[in-house]
């Protein structure tokens, strides 16, 4: 009886941590709308092997770049890649730093019309 307690107590420690570890990498992820010029990181800045969405714009005065993940990234790719002078796009999603990277999960894409 008293193995079942020390075992109930100790499965619900886990739990609890679980849920914690849970909370916290959903506060890390942050929704943000980012307005800037869309590149690819291949053709474009030459700073990748492969060709991935890069949105460069300038937050706080510094600029950031923000390397898009997700099916909308994906999708909208086409429309940037070989170009160098890129495409001016607003993106919103959520943002986490990955490997000194900002990456960004794009819900939603949109040119800006000039």
């Amino acid at each position: 009886m008293k193995k079942l307690k020390y075992t109930i107590a100790l499965l619900a420690g886990l739990a609890l941590a679980g849920f914690t570890t849970n909370a916290l990498a959903a506060e890390k992820a942050k929704e943000i709308t980012v307005t800037g010029t869309a590149l690819c990181a291949k053709c474009a800045l030459h700073t990748a092997d492969k060709c991935e969405t890069v949105v460069k714009a300038t937050v706080d005065g510094k600029e950031v770049l923000y390397y898009l993940a997700g099916k909308e990234a994906k999708d909208f790719h086409k429309n940037i890649c070989t170009k160098t002078e890129g495409e001016k796009v607003t993106v919103t999603g959520q943002v986490m730093e990955k490997d000194g990277k900002e990456m960004l999960h794009a819900t939603k894409i949109e040119e800006v019309k000039s």
